[in-house]
């Protein structure tokens, strides 16, 4: 989603209008549901996707009408058969698309693409609201958790109807839609080897912000992972430092070189509030670990946080297939960890 937004900040300086496509409501098998999101210009589909097929095509049409008309618009799609064969699906559903103008000269949506540039580099948790009116100039803002607003700005008890889960609602006699845009937390992978350099690419795409952690030069080289992950090189007698960068919202996956390092990394993690704890290895590794911390101190409820061995179990074997079952794995604990707030 980071991108997409990236690239709406590069086409308002360029001088290009555009058109913000969102579903905002879903009901029964569509192929994306509340949140999915594309940017769309005059010449077609910039960024993002709303799951492809007839629909997607259809909105392509629709968004490209919006530019030229310099206007809002809510569409909504029933999907019958033919519609869902398209798309690849064998039953249907329903999706309410809002297609949002955006303006070259659109001074409040400029001022959220800068300060969502910073709040992504933050992984400040925050929520975009958007009016949804037929106007060009329909109010289109975004709230922070902990109280800052960028672009346009809302009566309080529309920030306050925010709760998980995408929701289109009204309040006073507008329309509004709502949804958590950033999620708040990091995860911090401790070793940055053929795993680590899987997994970055997977969860980064799953809108998670990453952080490696490596004790040699050449596996915390940021070439490695591009622009996907912060790296730090930390010698393992010092990975105490970071105890306090690590908070609840925080998530920890610790594949490193040896069984000596994920020890130590594993000690100093279980001081952490992390909301997730994950070894990778073997199971009489791990049976080994959990010994050695009860000897070291540690409780049983201490040690019942960890998850071990790390991932789904989708019997995987290559650098590959981990991360995918990590990557997994990570998307269950969060989507539990929201439904209980």
């Amino acid at each position: 989603m980071r991108e997409l937004f990236d690239q709406l900040r590069e086409k308002i300086k360029a001088g290009e209008d555009t058109a913000l496509v969102t579903i905002v409501a879903d009901a029964g098998s569509a192929p994306r549901g509340s949140g999915a999101r594309m940017l769309v210009g005059a010449g077609g589909r910039i960024a993002g996707t709303i799951g492809g097929g007839a629909v997607e095509h259809e909105s392509i049409r629709i968004a490209q009408e919006a530019i030229r008309g310099q206007r809002n618009t809510e569409q909504h799609f029933m999907l019958s058969r033919n519609d869902v064969a398209d798309i690849g699906m064998i039953c249907g559903g329903n999706v309410d698309v809002f297609f949002r103008y955006i303006s070259a000269g659109d001074r409040v949506v400029t001022e959220l693409t800068e300060a969502l540039d910073a709040l992504y580099e933050q992984r400040k948790p925050c929520r975009l609201i958007m009016e949804m009116t037929s106007s060009a100039d329909a109010a289109i803002g975004i709230r922070c958790d902990t109280g800052e607003t960028f672009g346009s700005r809302f009566p309080e008890e529309v920030y306050n109807i925010a709760g998980n889960k995408p929701v289109k609602t009204e309040y006073e006699g507008r329309k509004y839609y709502i949804e958590n845009l950033i999620r708040g937390g990091r995860v911090y992978i401790f070793g940055g080897g053929h795993v680590a350099q899987q997994l970055v690419p997977v969860l980064t795409r799953c809108d998670c912000s990453c952080v490696v952690v490596e004790d040699r030069e050449d596996f915390a080289d940021p070439v490695l992972f591009g622009s996907l992950a912060e790296t730090i090189c930390l010698p393992v007698d010092k990975i105490a430092e970071l105890i306090p960068r690590i908070t609840e919202d925080d998530y920890v996956c610790i594949m490193t070189r040896g069984h000596q390092n994920d020890y130590r990394a594993l000690y100093e993690m279980l001081r952490t509030p992390a909301c997730y704890i994950g070894v990778i290895g073997s199971r009489s590794k791990i049976s080994a670990t959990q010994k050695r911390l009860t000897e070291d101190g540690y409780t049983e409820k201490d040690i019942a946080r960890i998850t071990a061995p790390i991932g789904l179990d989708i019997r995987s074997e290559t650098p590959a297939e981990i991360a995918v079952s990590i990557a997994a794995q990570l998307i269950l604990v969060r989507a539990k960890k929201e439904d209980n707030r």
